[in-house]
């Protein structure tokens, strides 16, 4: 019976905490409430795993005093709790598909792909069978701070865009097995090159990330056509202070074909100086097209700040800017294989071949999302 009760609670604990997370007064680094709740706002069914196993011992013997009765009522509880979790992950593809037709017209919502069931039931496995990934490649001095990761189809290919993806952390931790799988995995099964970089994290200043940055783009344009890519067809995505880097070296004169911001950081990071600390520094009429994604719930940036840039940059740019505000997600929400993640990858799909036009793979049609 306690471990039952022990269960129900924690799972409520984690499930409220997902559903209407306290919002903090400033973007922060970490706090309580993303921690507790995040995982369970992407993974519900994981959730609902984890409820069944930890009270169907207790259910399925029916006893007659008041604490199988609240055992089993916090379970019923849980259960809805979760299950307005997984309907609100539906709310993802509305609002992209709104974002996308205030820019480019109805023609240019995003495409549904086709994941596979079982990605929902295993959502933190992204291997996928006709993807090849080659570890560590070295595109700087920096030693394991320079390296990366190529994902790409095991079908031959040639004029593929090209994805470089940029983990967040806080600038001082992550690494580039973190963050976006599901993304790097769905994209190079579909035929895109992408990589993955690790950039300095210890004892360096912002500058010196930037810099590594700007290297990686730079070998990507270099090596990429080795593996079927496009050097003209060089996407760069990030996530939270990945974001932030990304969108800072597209916006210094690192010609790419477009820019993907996922919860991103946009505020200054260090004191103001001659360099540039933070995008709004470098905002610029001939800016790339970008992509924003942000979480109406995302207590780690809050969604002002997100939308604050995305005003600022469509303010100058005369590129396209399409600014998206997902109902109920928080921060990392890339992670995992989740309804919302499959309707993000779709956007960003979308959004490469309004961009890129014919580069883009997949153009006309649904890809399988598998």
């Amino acid at each position: 019976m306690n471990g039952a009760m022990n269960t129900d609670l924690t799972l409520l604990l984690l499930a409220v905490m997902a559903l209407r997370p306290p919002m903090p007064r400033h973007s922060s680094p970490f706090n309580l409430q993303f921690a507790l709740g995040w995982w369970i706002n992407e993974m519900p069914y994981l959730g609902l795993a984890w409820l069944v196993a930890g009270t169907i011992g207790t259910l399925v013997h029916p006893r007659s005093g008041l604490g199988w009765w609240l055992a089993a009522g916090l379970t019923g509880v849980d259960v809805l709790l979760l299950a307005g979790l997984a309907v609100r992950a539906r709310s993802a593809r509305p609002a992209l598909s709104e974002a996308f037709r205030a820019v480019y017209g109805p023609a240019g919502e995003p495409r549904r792909g086709r994941p596979a069931w079982w990605r929902f039931v295993l959502p933190i496995v992204s291997w996928r069978p006709d993807v090849r990934r080659v570890r560590n490649l070295r595109y700087g001095p920096a030693g394991r701070g320079n390296r990366l990761d190529v994902y790409v189809g095991r079908r031959d290919r040639s004029g593929a865009p090209v994805l470089v993806h940029v983990h967040g952390g806080g600038f001082v931790m992550g690494s580039k097995m973190l963050g976006a799988r599901p993304m790097l995995y769905r994209l190079a099964a579909q035929g895109w090159v992408c990589l993955s970089i690790d950039y300095r994290l210890f004892r360096v200043g912002y500058a010196d990330q930037l810099a590594d940055v700007r290297a990686a783009l730079a070998w990507a344009r270099t090596h990429a056509p080795g593996y079927g890519g496009n050097p003209d067809a060089i996407f760069v995505a990030g996530g939270s202070s990945g974001a932030h880097l990304a969108a800072t070296a597209a916006l210094t004169g690192t010609e790419v074909r477009g820019v993907i911001g996922l919860y991103g950081y946009y505020g200054r990071v260090g004191p103001r100086g001659p360099a540039p600390t933070s995008p709004h520094d470098c905002l610029h009429p001939g800016a790339p097209p970008f992509l924003v994604v942000h979480g109406a719930l995302d207590t780690l940036v809050l969604r002002h700040d997100a939308r604050a840039f995305a005003d600022a940059l469509r303010g100058v740019s005369r590129q396209p800017v399409v600014y998206a505000e997902l109902p109920g997600a928080q921060h990392n929400l890339d992670f995992f294989h989740s309804l919302r993640a499959q309707s993000v990858i779709d956007a960003v799909v979308r959004f490469a071949e309004l961009a890129g036009g014919s580069h883009a793979p997949g153009s006309g049609t649904a890809a399988s999302a598998s």
